[in-house]
């Protein structure tokens, strides 16, 4: 780690020169997972300066998403046909409610949130409980699956005002990773809270599941232009 370290200056980077350098020092055997962590001058114990939203990564995430769905009747099915790994309706709630939680993002229809409601004690605390906000609360499972399935991404700021959200893999190109990234500080950008003071930005770091973090300078990603 420290002869990877060695290879980061402590300055920011242009957007492709952190991408290219995290993308070198990812040099374990497994396909590492690249993160940019962020810090917004906002304060989450306020109610409007909270963050929390989903973005749809054009180039996916690399990773695949275990969808469960809570619903009843005719839209377990639905949702069993759109590529849910798990769907049910009462008998899902009671395996949940074990802790029997074989998947990686839960969705729910409006009829069944007062089911799911009751499990806050064990989805509170793995951010798995569904919100309308997020998407995970909705009648139209298609194409809440097909998104989410393709790299759609729920995040949010932690009560320190940071972000921390997955991008892509140390596979992907640097180009690919900056098309991800770039969308996700548009969104941040899109979002933000009404009640936010001062300065917004205060620093993005991007790394690899185990290699050292890397900063980028913010203003640079921000100029960037993206073909439509």
């Amino acid at each position: 780690m420290a002869e990877l370290s060695s290879k980061v200056e402590d300055r920011p980077y242009s957007p492709i020169e952190a991408l290219k350098l995290v993308k070198e020092t990812a040099t374990a055997k497994f396909d590492e997972t690249i993160e940019a962590h962020i810090r917004l001058g906002i304060d989450p114990k306020y109610t409007d300066q909270q963050l929390r939203t989903t973005v749809a990564l054009p180039q996916g995430t690399g990773q695949e998403v275990r969808i469960a769905v809570i619903a009843r009747g005719e839209k377990v099915a639905e949702a069993k046909s759109s590529g849910a790994d798990l769907a049910g309706e009462e008998e899902l709630v009671d395996q949940i409610s074990k802790g029997e939680m074989d998947f990686d993002l839960l969705i729910a229809t409006p009829d069944m949130m007062p089911k799911v409601a009751k499990l806050g004690r064990v989805l509170g605390p793995r951010g798995l409980m569904p919100n309308p906000k997020a998407g995970t609360v909705t009648t139209e499972l298609g194409n809440a699956i097909k998104e989410f399935k393709a790299g759609k991404l729920e995040f949010r700021a932690d009560k320190a005002g940071i972000v921390h959200v997955r991008f892509g893999k140390a596979s992907f190109s640097a180009d690919a990773l900056l098309e991800n990234l770039k969308v996700l500080q548009e969104t941040i950008d899109r979002n933000k809270p009404s009640g936010a003071k001062g300065k917004y930005w205060k620093s993005m770091f991007l790394t690899s599941t185990m290699g050292p973090s890397v900063q980028v300078n913010i203003s640079e990603l921000q100029e960037i232009q993206q073909e439509k």
